[in-house]
């Protein structure tokens, strides 16, 4: 069984399309913990409802970064992932947390990395005129959205598509992407490192 800790900012849909495909017995995928950086992450309430442990570690604007990052990979740690899933986590981990996770944490990107990284990817690659976009599972390291790319999936731009419509269509490759990607790292099939 792989165990899985998913870390969370918002709503939690990434997180929801991995508990739903938890409730199959042959996905042999086990979501440990749930953390936030926000107590009011609705992502924690989804994962309360599904009996699953939860965390919310918040950073104090104008505190000590470094020392948040150590305390948020004890917290991970506690719980032994072997993957950790950031599913719209808004938080950059540090050197801690990357020396502690190395290879081991996956993100979702909405857009084909390496072009448009950042926070307003989908929103950028409407604004070049692009006529194909889409979504990237990468591995996380110490850049923004700059990690080896593990899988990609592409969604053509329709003529009157608005940020909040295109977005929409990518976020259910990602969801897709990534429950797809858990599934083959718990059977074997991925190699990646």
């Amino acid at each position: 069984m792989l165990r899985v800790v998913v870390l969370v900012s918002g709503s939690g849909t990434l997180l929801q399309s991995l508990i739903d495909a938890t409730q199959d017995p042959s996905y042999a995928v086990e979501i440990v913990a749930v953390g936030a950086d926000r107590a009011s992450a609705y992502g924690l309430v989804r994962a309360q409802e599904a009996g699953i442990a939860t965390f919310a570690h918040p950073f104090r604007k104008g505190g000590d970064r470094a020392a948040w990052d150590r305390e948020l990979t004890e917290l991970v740690a506690a719980h032994d992932p072997d993957v950790v899933v950031s599913a719209g986590f808004m938080k950059l981990v540090g050197e801690a947390f990357l020396d502690r996770f190395s290879g081991k944490m996956v993100n979702t990107h909405p857009a084909l990395l390496p072009s448009f990284p950042g926070m307003h990817g989908v929103r950028d690659a409407l604004e070049y005129g692009v006529k194909v976009t889409g979504a990237t599972l990468f591995v996380v390291d110490a850049g923004v959205d700059s990690g080896r790319i593990i899988d990609q999936r592409s969604v053509h731009v329709r003529d009157d598509d608005t940020e909040e419509s295109l977005h929409e269509r990518i976020k259910a490759e990602e969801r897709e992407m990534l429950v797809e990607h858990l599934r083959r790292r718990a059977t074997g099939e991925w190699f990646g490192a």
